[in-house]
């Protein structure tokens, strides 16, 4: 009989050890480690434990035995939802990818006056001579996904803009976690981009944050809990912001003992990877079949 495991949202599903080797090899995790800690799991597994234990222990071991950005890698997922409790700090880690994607005049907050009503755009940026609008919904777990509601309100919003001076060319809905299958059908059937944590498939925000050395602050395994939330009341939301002068960590209060490790591992998981995407953010033009 099949091990049953709660997911975030309370739901139970069987427990597959595939699943838990491809997420550590995704981290980068070499196949004896990864061999290794699926067999340490295995051994430990018990009907209804949840995908958080699973994942905190397999974090630990991975911690344990492999180099931090492995570690990093691996929890990016829960690094982003440290962004929280607000949304704020996750729109400005959207605007920021945008930054590194080459989009301009890129700002959040901004007050629009539509042809009906005045609306707030989460983030405003513009690329390859279209000014693009994006609607951020920051979710505080993980079992939680942005519904048909929602992408209904915010295509209404976007077609306001659109008739209106602020003259809006895109419109993206962005999210933290998932899409619902109908949310995803109606952003497709309508021509509204959505960027959800796995959607589209293959390219959706994980990889885009992994490819593009665009992670949270909030996954380096180097900095406490408090240090972390200094950084986010700074403003500074990407490892790659942080400046890795003495005097820099310092004011961070990263102890100078800690100052390499805080360095190598920013520069491990920030840099760039090769096989980064040739466009800047994914289209939704491809059939929703294609990507659910």
């Amino acid at each position: 009989m099949s091990i049953l495991i709660t997911k975030m949202n309370g739901e139970q599903e069987p427990f597959h050890e595939s699943k838990l080797e491809r997420s550590l090899a995704h981290a980068g995790a070499s196949q004896d480690i990864r061999r290794g800690i699926v067999d340490h799991i295995v051994a430990e597994i018990r009907d209804g434990m949840t995908t958080q234990e699973i994942y905190e222990h397999a974090f630990e071991l991975l911690r344990q035995r492999e180099k931090d950005p492995v570690a990093a890698r691996y929890s990016v997922k829960r690094a982003v939802l440290e962004l929280g409790p607000s949304g704020f700090p996750f729109e400005q880690f959207i605007a920021e990818i945008f930054k590194t994607m080459e989009y301009t005049d890129v700002e959040t907050g901004v007050a629009a006056q539509g042809k009906c009503a005045p609306h707030e755009v989460d983030v405003m940026a513009v690329h390859a001579g279209k000014k693009v609008a994006a609607e951020v919904k920051f979710h505080n777990s993980l079992g939680i996904k942005t519904d048909l509601k929602v992408a209904l309100y915010v295509r209404a919003r976007f077609d306001d803009l659109k008739s209106a001076d602020a003259k809006i060319d895109e419109g993206w809905l962005i999210t933290n976690t998932r899409f619902t299958r109908n949310a995803a059908r109606f952003g497709n059937c309508t021509g509204m981009n959505l960027l959800g944590w796995d959607y589209p498939r293959g390219r959706g925000l994980e990889v885009l944050i992994n490819r593009a050395g665009v992670h949270p602050i909030t996954a380096l395994t180097s900095l406490t809990a408090e240090q972390k939330r200094y950084l986010l009341k700074k403003n500074l939301v990407l490892c790659r912001q942080l400046e890795l002068d003495g005097e820099s960590l310092r004011s961070y209060g990263v102890r100078n003992d800690d100052h390499e490790n805080v360095r190598n591992e920013v520069r491990e998981l920030c840099r760039l990877h090769s096989e980064m995407t040739e466009a800047p953010l994914p289209s939704t033009i491809d059939s929703y079949e294609q990507h659910t």
